[in-house]
């Protein structure tokens, strides 16, 4: 797997986030590991592969959640850019209708 490169801030942000959720990846590799020793050869492909991409999809939702709980807590580290501002505004049409007669 290709390393990410980070500024020494984000290292220390991702290493803040890794202490925070590592123990519920080390669960449920195990977890992942006792339904594989459970399962022979026969068995390993097919609803068990299903099983095991469930389990890795349901560790992702607290992950995130741990890491947009640990920036609510500490703030924003910069500033959010702000908005384009709006071209002038055009007059408006008369969206088709016809010029009145006299």
């Amino acid at each position: 797997m290709a390393n990410i490169p980070l500024t020494p801030q984000q290292q220390a942000e991702a290493q803040a986030l890794f202490d925070k959720i590592k123990e519920k990846f080390l669960a449920e590799a195990e977890q992942m590991a006792r339904l594989l020793a459970s399962k022979d050869d026969g068995h390993l492909l097919g609803a068990t592969e299903f099983e095991r991409r469930d389990r890795v999809l349901r560790l992702g939702a607290p992950t995130l959640q741990t890491a947009l709980d640990e920036r609510k807590k500490g703030g924003i580290a910069a500033p959010a850019p702000t908005a384009r501002t709006a071209a002038k505004r055009r007059k408006a049409s008369p969206c088709g209708r016809r010029p009145s007669s006299p």
